[in-house]
C-alpha cells in the first residue's frame, strides 16, 4: 500500500470560513474523511502548519519514506526557497496543488518557488484537485 501525505501549509486551517467564494464551505479536515473510501488503496496522512519550519521538518521526515506527497503550500508558494529546496532534497515526488487558479488571481501568486521542483501541478479545481493529485500516484 502507497503511502501517501497531504501536507497544507498557512491559512488552510480555516477552509469552510476563509474566503468561501475563493475556497468553498468545507472544511479540509471533513473533505479528507471521504478520501479513504475513495483511495482504498492507499494509506493517507494529513498535516497542516501554518509555520515555515514545521513544513520543512514534516517534508524531511517524510521525504524518504512515503511514496508520494500532496504539497499546499499556501502563500509560501510564492515565498519559501526554503521549502523548494526541502523539495530539492528529498527523494519523495510531490505534487504542487491549490485550490483556486492561483493564475487568475493578484500577480504576485502568479510565481511558485515550488513548481520547478514539483512533479506535476494542480491549480483551480477546488478540493478536487487533491483527488487529481491522488491519482496521479496510482
Amino acid at each position: 500500500m502507497k503511502r501517501i501525505l497531504i501536507l497544507n501549509g498557512p491559512n488552510l486551517n480555516l477552509l469552510g470560513r476563509r474566503e468561501p467564494e475563493v475556497y468553498g464551505s468545507q472544511t479540509f479536515e471533513t473533505y479528507f474523511e471521504t478520501l479513504p473510501a475513495l483511495f482504498p488503496e492507499l494509506d493517507l496522512a494529513y498535516f497542516q502548519s501554518n509555520h515555515e519550519g514545521a513544513i520543512l521538518d514534516k517534508l524531511h521526515e517524510v521525504g524518504f519514506s512515503y511514496d508520494g506527497i500532496v504539497l499546499n503550500a499556501g502563500a509560501y508558494t510564492h515565498t519559501s526557497v526554503a521549502i523548494a529546496d526541502a523539495i530539492s532534497g528529498i527523494t519523495t515526488p510531490v505534487i504542487e496543488v491549490h485550490i483556486s487558479n492561483v493564475h487568475a488571481r493578484e500577480a504576485f501568486r502568479h510565481h511558485s518557488f515550488i513548481s520547478p521542483k514539483a512533479a506535476g501541478i494542480i491549480v483551480g479545481f477546488g478540493l478536487k484537485g487533491y483527488e487529481l493529485a491522488l491519482r496521479s500516484f496510482l
